[in-house]
């Protein structure tokens, strides 16, 4: 059966932090709010551009403004900007895996179209055969459904998710698959919920082959 693995893009495939902090602290100052680092950004990410924004207002004692959101989601940060790269080693980690014929396939609560994008602009959109965003289907992780509509997206086969977030694990976990843990994410060890936890793309790359 064909090999499939499933990544997260934040956190997993990509240091997106810093642009997304700074696009939250756009909106913080647009409502005279202070700004967040990205250290404190950073453990808000991984449930969409809503929950980020509620988090992020809600740090500092408000709520998020009627026209926050949209606000948020047209920043071009989102779509990657100056400071969001591919972690290292996993641009060439996807070239390996399409190498030895694996199907890959991101499932990621950000947006569609920004993910999309930012997939694009980093070089990593056309190793993949499926991008399954927040807002591509009725529900999202840690609903299993999300992931597995993503897997029938790219094709189905054997599937294993990668992930940094207990959503990546419930989502995998709920869909029957097996999943890794990446420890280099913006999720705390604790998240891996008992799935094996890999330091680097090298020791990603060894435990999906053992699988």
């Amino acid at each position: 059966m064909q090999r499939l693995a499933v990544f997260d893009l934040d956190g997993t495939l990509v240091h997106s932090a810093p642009d997304l902090a700074a696009a939250l602290n756009r909106r913080l100052a647009a409502a005279g709010l202070p700004p967040l680092t990205v250290a404190e950004v950073q453990p808000m990410i991984g449930d969409g551009a809503r929950r980020l924004l509620e988090r992020g207002f809600a740090a500092r004692g408000a709520k998020v403004p009627p026209d926050a959101l949209a606000a948020f989601l047209a920043d071009p940060a989102l779509e990657g900007g100056p400071l969001t790269a591919p972690f290292p080693g996993m641009a060439e980690l996807l070239e390996r895996l399409a190498a030895e014929g694996w199907r890959l396939a991101v499932c990621t609560n950000k947006p569609e179209g920004p993910a999309r994008a930012l997939l694009g602009r980093l070089g990593l959109a056309r190793h993949l055969r499926a991008i399954g965003g927040g807002d591509s289907f009725a529900v999202r992780k840690p609903d299993p459904a999300h992931l597995l509509l993503t897997i029938g997206a790219a094709g189905g086969g054997r599937a294993v998710m990668v992930g940094d977030h207990q959503n990546d694990m419930l989502a995998a976990r709920g869909a029957g698959i097996p999943a890794i843990f990446v420890g280099w994410g913006y999720g705390p060890r604790q998240m891996a919920l008992g799935h094996p936890v890999v330091g680097d793309a090298a020791a990603l790359h060894e435990a999906l082959s053992a699988l």
